[in-house]
Order: structure tokens, then sequence, then C-alpha cells
């Protein structure tokens, strides 16, 4: 079968704490399978080689790349979550804004009552949507 996830690159082996957070924020998220860089591979032994994970019950893919690249995340490619309550929207806000950075804070932008857009302190970004 054909399948197509988003994939995530983390650079300076972050990308477990990256998940940590997610798994600690988002409803049906974990681990589904992960494999680790070994002493004398090109990653640092114990960071990601490649891992696939769920948040909000969909797959993504993400690794802790051994090569420092000139380019990292970017909100021109986001993940849109939809949230049923505003609640829970307010409350991963917070969380994801917490020492990463608000592109557009939460509002109402005509589009939608409430709205918000934010890089988290990994850099990935989020478009957190209440869909009422």
């Amino acid at each position: 079968m054909t399948t197509a996830r988003p994939f995530l690159m983390f650079q300076g082996g972050v990308a477990q704490a990256a998940l940590d957070l997610y798994f600690a924020t988002f409803p049906d998220s974990g681990m589904a399978r992960a494999e680790h860089w070994a002493q004398g591979e090109p990653g640092p032994a114990g960071t990601i080689k490649v891992a696939v994970f769920t948040i909000c019950g969909r797959e993504f893919m993400c690794s802790d790349s051994p090569i420092q690249h000139g380019f990292s995340f970017t909100p021109s490619s986001s993940t849109f979550v939809e949230f049923d309550s505003v609640a829970e929207l307010e409350r991963v806000f917070g969380v994801l804004s917490e020492g990463g950075q608000v592109l557009m804070p939460l509002d109402n932008y005509g589009f939608s009552q409430r709205f918000g857009w934010v890089n988290d302190r990994f850099g990935v970004s989020w478009q957190l949507n209440f869909s009422a």
C-alpha cells in the first residue's frame, strides 16, 4: 500500500524532546516505532534515526539529522489542528507557544472564531483552530 506521512527533520538531537512535548500535549498521540543511532553510526548514539508516531491519531515520521543543514522548519508548512473546545485550544496554544514564537495570537480572524498560529520551541509550525 502506498502511504504519505508528514516528515519532521530535527537537528541537534532534539527529536525525542519534541515528541515528548507533543505526546504530553495532544490526545491520541504516541510512538509507533523508533530506530536510534548506534555508537559508530553517523548520528549521535541514542538520537532518533527514524521514528513513526501519531499526533491526534495521524501518523508522522521524524529523525534527528546527523548532518547540519542551512535550513530548518518553516511556517509555510505547518500542521493544522482543529479543536472542538476553546479551552483545549487555549491550553495547547499556551503549551506550544512557551519558548516558541507566536505568529498569529489567538483571535477571531473572520475565517474562524478562534484561531492561532505558533512555532513551537523546536521550530515546528502549528495552526490551531476552534471548529464550532
